[in-house]
């Protein structure tokens, strides 16, 4: 048995969700050998009661995996598993990532914090609002910044058009299958950007689907910008999402007493970063200065520099240079103290 056929056979036994299938693949390893386990070592995995395991191994959630590999290989789409090596690393910072990504499209590599900023807001804003998701997703493309969005009307919309206007890549997340674009009207963006979905393929777009899949915009984006919303919109929480997963939040100010600035304006007070232009999105997050090709550097420290062409933490310098965190950590001070790097907030470290 392949592993994503495993994997979507766990997806699809009744009562097993993301959180229980990570479980799962950390204790024995993989989803192939999880489904070979006994069931008296399954007893001793951390929410897997009765009730769970009367489904574990169903020769219906067997079928329904065969033929959805053979559904996707026929339309074009692309399965990362969990424990798939190109699954994006970004996703791991979520609680509950996806047991299985649906793409349509040419995923770039994503890194732990990837090159790339959510754009979110409501459905039903302000021409205003319009305009300027417009301007700040063209200036975030045109400075080499990937924009992931959930292809709503609105704000969604107006983001993902103008990365394609300018030239970039773009990311929509979808609270269906990836061959159910909602709204119809958007089915034009398709040929022109990257789709991606937790559903299988044929999932109707339904409403709590939606809140589900914020949580991937917000671990997708190295910051989420949320342009107009009310304070109970989506859009909240995929702020939300972005702080659960230490990523940065960014509000746009709007008018007092316009409830559709309600969202961003509590996000403000809370300490996200006011943001008026795709300006104050690059100084934050570190991609304002280009890198500095012609300066040699000890090997160590050369290392690291390379490995921070995004915002990382000590913990991502260690993975991604191999370098032990007391080393990683020494090497990261003389890089300030030159001042080739400087210290973020929340503990990541940045090029000049």
């Amino acid at each position: 048995m392949s592993e994503i056929l495993a994997l979507l056979n766990l997806k699809f036994t009744s009562q097993m969700g993301n959180i229980r299938i990570r479980r799962l693949t950390e204790h024995f390893g993989s989803a192939t050998e999880a489904l070979k386990a006994k069931l008296s070592d399954l007893r001793g995995i951390e929410g897997l009661d009765a009730r769970v395991l009367q489904h574990f191994g169903s020769s219906e959630a067997a079928n329904r995996a065969a033929l959805e590999i053979e559904r996707a290989r026929k339309v074009g789409v692309r399965l990362l598993g969990l424990t798939d090596p190109d699954y994006p690393r970004a996703l791991r910072a979520l609680s509950d990532p996806p047991a299985v990504l649906w793409v349509k499209g040419e995923l770039p590599v994503l890194e732990v914090v990837p090159r790339a900023v959510g754009l979110v807001g409501t459905r039903k804003c302000s021409a205003w609002a319009l305009q300027f998701t417009r301007t700040l997703s063209r200036d975030l493309t045109q400075a080499g910044v990937r924009v992931v969005s959930g292809l709503a009307r609105g704000i969604d919309t107006a983001a993902h058009q103008a990365c394609i206007d300018a030239g970039g890549v773009t990311v929509g997340v979808l609270g269906s299958g990836v061959d159910n674009v909602y709204p119809s009207e958007n089915r034009r963006l398709v040929p022109h950007m990257v789709l991606v979905s937790e559903h299988p393929l044929g999932t109707r777009p339904m409403s709590h689907n939606f809140p589900e899949r914020n949580r991937i915009i917000a671990a997708l984006s190295a910051g989420s910008v949320v342009i107009e919303g009310e304070v109970t919109s989506g859009s909240m929480i995929t702020a939300h999402a972005a702080l659960e997963c230490g990523r940065t939040v960014f509000a746009v100010p709007g008018r007092a007493g316009d409830p559709l600035a309600a969202g961003p304006h509590k996000l403000l007070r809370e300490g996200a970063v006011l943001t008026e232009s795709a300006e104050d999105i690059l100084l934050e997050l570190g991609w304002k200065s280009a890198p500095r090709l012609n300066v040699e550097l000890p090997e160590e420290q050369a290392r690291i520099y390379t490995a921070l062409d995004a915002p990382r933490t000590l913990d991502d310098v260690v993975v991604l240079t191999g370098l032990n965190a007391g080393t990683a950590q020494v090497n990261l001070m003389m890089l300030a103290l030159s001042g080739m790097v400087m210290e973020l907030s929340g503990g990541r470290y940045a090029r000049v």
